[in-house]
């Protein structure tokens, strides 16, 4: 049996993470307000001390007038100062929360504020399930580096507007400074390097749209092994591998696999979406994690076979993020499932491309036993990513994309709408999305109103229920006893697989023997027989 990536993710699930300040949630009306364009972050990294000093310039624009800023930033990290505007302001910080209060009315439009600051971030104690920097050494005793932040976001180690709702639309200025020798890998493009006597500094830069938790260095004794790859739209892009430097000799082999992924991932999802920039990785101390076009990737070289060829099925994962998390992103994590059930749906589309559709099919009836369904995978709205971080945003969102395309019955219908979800301008980059956004997509191009079967399985914990009624002259009655509309139902008889379409009514169908309901497993249900 094939041990996946999110057998191995459950494992770790399990285990409650320490408490951290909420990322997400009720915005503030003083966050509302502003609107980011830009972060330039220009910090030095004391490998002994395990601490960062320096600044970062946040570029905003403000709705409306006012005289209070609020910024994230974790307790952990001293504020020294904060310009508006190139003037020093007065400021508090307290609560993980830098208020900034002007003396005087900023006016409704740009502002610049840099805040200066210092110490020691919070360290993770389990990564990437508990966020922070990791401070360790390579087997060589070579200083390693990595930062983790989804669950808690960039305020880990810079001050920002830390909401999945606003993601700075300009992109990312990094300057980061470490020892001499060292090599810093992180998202965009490396710029420049600029090495002093005993210290450089790695500036990377991103002119993309790009996700809080995405804006994160790696720091370790690497080398760069890159191909170039050739995206489906015929775009050059580098594919880099920020390796440790004994590991080298497995890169190649490792790139050569990534550029299978990408490929099928463009089949079903369109172009890879960073194609100005690079398809990076970056080999890190932990398991590994999604960040755009650097993604960390820990699962130390372990392959298992699909289609009879290696296959990480961990770095696989963390790649469909590109398309599910940081090209479609949800503006509230109550509808987490888009970019984990989706992107966890894309390692399915993998299986079917290389193995055929009964691999598929098995991997989903394997897949099943996986879903808890203690919890509605949309909670409400509002909500914080601590709440929505439930294992079955995988598991669930997943299955739920297996059974939408059993529903709608046509792939040329549901692979297209799936395409378009992933490069339309209105649900990509800057325009972020939600799960009612997802439901118009799928429901006006197949023609069929799904939103009683998107709030049934994602709204709530119900099982579809099929009652199965033994009749006279070897007829059974198929009857659907707690969903209002009309469902496609494989029925399994003695003459093999037949479809019917279900209701609450009843269809008669005519079998010698028990009727077998969904054999095929595309429903999470149960079936009560008389």
């Amino acid at each position: 049996m094939r041990i996946s990536f999110l057998s191995l993710l459950m494992l770790f699930f399990l285990q409650s993470p320490a408490q951290m300040p909420l990322y997400g949630g009720r915005i503030k009306p003083e966050q509302a307000n502003m609107d980011i364009r830009h972060y330039t972050i220009s910090l030095s990294a004391d490998i002994q001390q395990k601490s960062i000093s320096g600044n970062t310039v946040i570029d905003l624009i403000l709705a409306q007038a006012t005289n209070t800023l609020l910024f994230d930033l974790m307790n952990d990290l001293q504020v020294a100062k904060v310009w508006v505007n190139g003037k020093l302001t007065p400021f508090t910080h307290s609560d993980h929360v830098i208020t900034v209060n002007s003396p005087i009315v900023l006016p409704a439009g740009k502002t610049s504020v840099k805040v200066q600051y210092s110490g020691k971030p919070h360290i993770a104690v389990r990564p990437p399930w508990e966020d922070g920097f990791t401070w360790t050494t390579d087997s060589t005793g070579h200083p390693w580096v990595a930062i983790t932040a989804e669950g808690t976001g960039g305020k880990i180690y810079f001050p920002c507007k830390d909401h999945p709702s606003d993601e700075p639309n300009e992109g990312v200025d990094m300057f980061i400074t470490v020892p001499k020798g060292l090599v810093v890998a992180g998202p965009g493009l490396l710029q420049k390097v600029t090495t002093k006597k005993n210290s450089s500094t790695f500036h990377w830069k991103t002119n993309y749209t790009i996700n809080n938790y995405s804006i994160v260095f790696n720091v370790g004794d690497y080398d760069v092994v890159s191909k170039t790859y050739t995206t489906v739209d015929g775009h050059q892009v580098p594919m880099q591998f920020y390796v440790l430097k004994y590991h080298a000799n497995k890169a190649p082999h490792h790139l050569d696999l990534l550029e299978k992924m990408a490929q099928v991932k463009e089949k079903y999802f369109g172009e890879y979406p960073w194609a100005k920039e690079k398809i990076g990785i970056v080999e890190t101390p932990h398991l590994g994690m999604e960040h755009q076009t650097m993604n960390a990737y820990g699962n130390n070289f372990r392959y298992t076979k699909v289609g009879g060829e290696d296959y990480d099925g961990l770095m696989d994962h963390e790649f469909g993020h590109e398309w599910w998390g940081n090209k479609v992103t949800v503006k509230d994590w109550a509808d987490f499932w888009i970019h984990e059930g989706i992107g966890s749906y894309g390692d399915a589309l993998y299986i079917l491309d290389k193995e055929g559709e009964q691999a598929y099919i098995n991997h989903f009836k394997q897949g099943r036993f996986g879903i808890a369904n203690e919890k509605p995978l949309v909670q409400g709205k509002d909500i914080d990513e601590e709440t929505a971080y439930i294992g079955d945003i995988y598991t669930k969102g997943s299955f739920f994309m297996h059974t939408l395309r059993y529903v709608i019955s046509d792939d040329n219908i549901f692979f297209p709408a799936l395409k378009k979800l992933s490069t339309a301008p209105q649900y990509t980059y800057d325009n972020l999305v939600n799960t009612d956004d997802v439901e118009q997509l799928f429901s006006s191009a197949s023609g069929k109103n799904l939103k009683p079967l998107f709030d049934f399985y994602l709204h709530t914990t119900k099982k579809l229920e099929v009652h199965v009624t033994p009749m006279r002259n070897n007829k059974y009655r198929i009857q659907l006893d707690n969903f209002d509309s009309p469902l496609p139902l494989d029925i399994a008889t003695e003459n093999g697989k037949q479809k019917i379409m279900a209701d609450k009514k009843g269809v008669a169908i005519t079998s010698t023997v028990l009727p077998v309901v969904d054999p095929d497993a595309f429903y999470l249900k149960r079936v009560i027989y008389e």
